[in-house]
């Protein structure tokens, strides 16, 4: 996996683990691509993992971004999930792109379909640019703004859950 996006994921693992957050990951690309193409909603796949959103009190939605859309793959699982699947969530949208100029894809594109599926609680988005993430040997090493903004929005996440609490 060479994906700065798993450079990103493995910061935002290591801050769920530093604040004692149980998470679990589902990696969209891996899932069957026949059942997200054609909206199996009956596959036992996409059943369980949309249990796991439902269940899931933070979600975190991790995407690239190009031509100022996030990934239509992300977007196809999100069509699967139920209409209020993220009703009562907190959630905190993360994209990485190529420049600055796609920042507002977070706010204009991504978060209107959370809106529809019932989020409330949205975190401040955190963006990350490209270059913001090296790969050094087999490590990917992310600025320590990226660092703190990823943190940040965690804390966030964690402190509107304390509310609903």
């Amino acid at each position: 996996m060479s994906s700065r996006l798993i450079g990103v994921q493995l910061e935002i693992e290591k801050l769920l683990i530093e604040h004692n957050v149980a998470y679990e990951s589902i990696i969209v690309h891996q899932l069957p691509a026949h059942d997200l193409i054609t909206a199996n909603f009956a596959s036992p796949t996409i059943i369980s993992n949309s249990q796991k959103v439902e269940e899931a009190d933070i979600v975190i939605l991790l995407t690239p971004v190009f031509k100022g859309a996030y990934s239509g793959i992300l977007k196809t699982f999100l069509d699967l999930l139920p209409q209020k699947a993220l009703e009562g969530k907190s959630v905190i949208p993360v994209a990485i792109g190529g420049s600055i100029a796609h920042l507002l894809t977070l706010e204009y594109a991504l978060k209107p379909v959370v809106s529809i599926l019932g989020a409330t609680h949205v975190t401040s988005p955190v963006y990350v640019v490209d270059k913001q993430i090296t790969k050094e040997n087999e490590t990917f090493v992310v600025e320590h703004d990226v660092i703190y903004r990823l943190e940040n929005a965690v804390k966030q996440a964690l402190v509107l859950e304390t509310i609903k609490a």
